[in-house]
């Protein structure tokens, strides 16, 4: 893989995850964080941390998930480790929480941990999609 095919991959894989994040963060997320979390929650949110985990989210999607798949040339592979991925970041705020907040509430973290898991895994498949079909890219 060329560098010119990683930072395509990269930018398109991070344009992937912030349209369907973005999706979710202003049409479910609002009512639901706010009604569980609201009063633990900021009047505005800091994008400088959220914009941190964005980048390094995706650099974890591209070296955990879509390049073992091309790797492996596997739809399959790419699945399960998009589903582990996410499961396994959101586990790790979410968890991390339950532990050390006050009313920090079960479901959240458990909503929050089947979103990170769908979300990772749409995005991984959309990645390895990309590599394959768009930029033509294989290991």
């Amino acid at each position: 893989m060329t560098i010119l095919q990683t930072l395509l991959l990269y930018a398109s894989t991070l344009f992937v995850f912030l349209g369907i994040d973005a999706a979710w963060l202003t049409t479910v997320a609002p009512k639901f964080y706010s009604s569980n979390i609201g009063h633990l929650m900021a009047e505005k949110p800091n994008l400088l941390p959220a914009l941190i985990f964005y980048l390094l989210f995706i650099v974890g999607v591209l070296v955990f998930t879509t390049i073992p798949a091309l790797k492996e040339q596997s739809i399959q592979k790419v699945f399960i480790n998009g589903a582990l991925f996410g499961l396994l970041t959101y586990a790790t705020y979410d968890l991390t929480n339950i532990a050390t907040l006050k009313e920090w509430p079960l479901i959240v973290t458990v909503v929050d941990m089947i979103w990170g898991t769908i979300l990772s895994v749409v995005t991984s498949l959309a990645s390895y999609y990309i590599a394959t079909k768009i930029l033509k890219i294989s290991l």
